[in-house]
């Protein structure tokens, strides 16, 4: 066996060369090299375009999604300069497609071709090049037409260059991110149409078309009046106050040392009870991360707030002060600032990290805000009102997250059983099965028809509290749903704006491969099983989600001949079982109402509801979430008057059922 050279000498270094440079580490430049990363190509192409709307050169950007997975984006501005650069003594669109760190953006900060601009380091048109199946660019510009054709990161047949017949200005560029660099290349439209949007809102009044090949649909951003009129969409009438927006133009430094440089910033909000929103955007570039603005925002409004509740007294003695947080709860903000001079935090731009940048937008706002409370008192008197509301809101969220914790952490053992929970033999989740039964009576029947290797039984004493309409305070004082959640395991999912950190769910921790709500087949039994239903989809809704909720329809009739009694589950099937007898000629000795599941034999109990093979069991299926939620409501919500309806039309349907004697 040849023994391994495990050398590391001179001859061990190697440079990447060429198309390599990016193909072999796409995420050095991209961020990744999965579907995010292919993403960011169409970003980096759209950006110069974006430059070139914004320095006046065109209004209109044209976008297409083609069915090869391949993205054309098209501009009406001055035309990349291609053509030969006698300073660099080389052609231009090899500086541009084929140099990384090559382009017109460097002198930004000097006053040259851009001064505001989402290129900045001249890697963007390259990289996409040279992480591109094909490429195909189409220049107009000075009366010609200049066309490239770049396969795999190499030129094939060098520009060609005629008289431009279409007496058009503009940049056109076509490109397939390669499969061979990206593991995923499927762009989704939602992509597509979120950039886009994001692009139209903070580029005030440009336009930006999109067609999408594959489904033949069209789509046009273009906000006329920019943020201001975003929000405006975004609050949808539920403003708590109006939008206002501050602008601010200055000049800066990083640090003595550094050269000075150009900020122009505009910060529009508003105060809103029902939706909150706050995007930062640099030279037009989303910072998903925020950096320098996202700290300078921060500081300020909780400065600036903080200021207002103590000099209004809102604060009760030995209150704790408010975070920022409870602002946020309220507040939708869009930060639109540019600079000549711009640290990125990376080439994926979605976060700067200029300290001057950060410093004057601190004490911008904070000077601003200030003004903006004196002058507008009512406005500033509702703000701090919600906000409040926002931070006790909050407090009790938390103190109900630590309640929660301490209850649930209890774990059902010898000494701290759940009262008369009677559990199966199993420890094999996969075959264990909970049965949710109603009441002490129907425990012993249950218990007795049951097989105790693998099925459990939780009684529920008398009516669940309805869920539906009972805060998480009154919840969580409530033994029997504080029992069955210790009982299932897995803890609670609990949905507001100030409980993201009180889901305690884990579906992993959950100990039934079935829960079965078990109820008697008459009215009172179908309000428990509502109510308990209406508890799972309040606490644990991935349990519906995930198909683990069932209900054992237990039978509404018994129909007894001499040799064997029959079930039936409804009228319908009541009704076919003595026409069947009736033609066979058995004589029926007994036929009455099913008593109540504490009235049952054993034997009955195991036949018609838990023997896996002779039971009816009915899965809960999950339906669209809002239609969901909506007959929720409607069954046991606040929609008064949506049931008011709902009875009238349906109650014929249940009159069989109803007690007239």
């Amino acid at each position: 066996m040849a023994k391994k050279d495990n050398s590391y000498n001179n001859e061990s270094i190697s440079a990447l060369k060429g198309p390599d440079r990016v193909r072999k580490r796409p995420s050095v430049i991209f961020g990744s090299d999965g579907l995010e990363g292919c993403q960011h190509t169409v970003f980096e192409i759209l950006s110069n375009s974006i430059d070139e709307a914004r320095e006046g050169f065109g209004n209109v950007i044209d976008v297409v999604r083609h069915n090869d997975k391949s993205i054309t984006v098209q501009d009406y501005g001055r035309g990349m300069p291609v053509d030969y650069n006698q300073k660099e003594r080389k052609y231009n669109w090899k500086l541009i497609f084929c140099e990384l760190y090559a382009g017109a953006k460097y002198g930004n900060n000097d006053g040259e071709s851009y001064m505001f601009s989402l290129g900045l380091n001249g890697l963007g048109c390259c990289a996409t090049q040279y992480a591109a199946e094909y490429m195909d660019v189409e220049v107009f510009r000075d009366g010609q037409q200049y066309n490239i054709h770049f396969e795999e990161g190499f030129n094939k047949g060098g520009l060609d260059k005629k008289k431009n017949t279409k007496k058009s200005v503009g940049t056109r560029i076509r490109w397939k991110p390669d499969i061979k660099v990206f593991t995923d290349i499927d762009i989704p439209l939602e992509y597509f149409q979120d950039i886009l949007k994001k692009q139209a809102i903070v580029n005030k009044g440009l336009k930006i078309r999109l067609f999408d090949e594959s489904s033949g649909e069209k789509f046009e951003f273009h906000y006329v009046n920019g943020v201001e009129e975003y929000i405006v969409e975004l609050t949808d009438g539920f403003k708590l106050t109006e939008i206002h927006t501050a602008n601010l133009s200055t000049k800066g430094r990083d640090r003595e040392d550094k050269p000075e440089y150009k900020l122009k910033m505009s910060v529009s909000f508003c105060f809103c009870n029902k939706v909150n929103l706050i995007e930062y955007y640099h030279n037009s570039s989303y910072l998903e991360h925020g950096g320098s603005p996202d700290k300078a925002v921060k500081t300020a409004f909780t400065y600036a707030v903080d200021k207002l509740l103590s000099d209004n007294r809102k604060y009760n003695r030995g209150e704790k002060k408010i975070s920022f947080t409870d602002i946020q709860d309220s507040l939708v903000l869009v930060s639109n600032s540019f600079s000549t001079i711009t640290s990125y935090e990376n080439q994926t731009k979605k976060s700067i990290t200029n300290k001057f940048i950060r410093n004057a937008m601190t004490d911008f706002l904070k000077h601003e805000l200030e003004i903006y409370f004196i002058e507008n008192k009512p406005e500033a008197l509702k703000i701090i009102e919600q906000i409040m509301v926002n931070k006790r809101s909050r407090e009790s969220a938390e103190k109900t997250r630590l309640s929660i914790k301490k209850k649930l952490s209890k774990s059902i053992d010898i000494n701290n059983r759940v009262k008369k929970f009677v559990d199966c033999r199993s420890r094999k989740v996969e075959e264990r099965e909970l049965y949710i039964v109603e009441g002490d009576s129907a425990l012993g029947s249950v218990k007795l028809g049951r097989d105790a290797e693998f099925q459990a039984i939780m009684p529920v004493r008398g009516k669940p509290l309805n869920c539906l309409k009972a805060n998480y305070n009154t919840i969580f004082k409530n033994e029997i749903i504080v029992d069955l959640l210790k009982i299932l395991g897995c803890g609670v999912e609990i949905k507001t704006k100030h409980s993201k950190n009180l889901s305690t769910f884990d579906i992993e921790k959950l100990k039934w491969d079935k829960i079965i709500i078990c109820t008697d087949a008459d009215v009172d039994g179908f309000q428990i099983r509502t109510l308990i239903l209406a508890m799972i989809y309040r606490l644990v809704p991935t349990l519906i989600n995930e198909g683990k909720v069932y209900i054992a329809e237990s039978p509404l009739f018994e129909i007894g001949t001499k040799g064997e009694t029959y079930f039936a589950y409804n009228e319908v099937q009541k009704n076919e079982i003595l026409k069947n007898l009736e033609e066979k000629g058995i004589k029926v000795s007994s036929m009455q109402r099913s008593k109540g599941l504490g009235e049952n034999e054993p034997d009955m109990m195991w036949t018609t509801t838990m023997n896996p093979e002779s039971r009816k069991l009915i899965q809960v299926i999950p339906e669209l979430p809002a239609v969901m939620e909506e007959k929720f409501n409607l069954l046991l919500g606040d929609n008064l008057a949506g049931r008011k309806i709902y009875i009238q039309e349906n109650s014929y349907k249940y009159l069989e059922m109803a007690d007239v004697s």
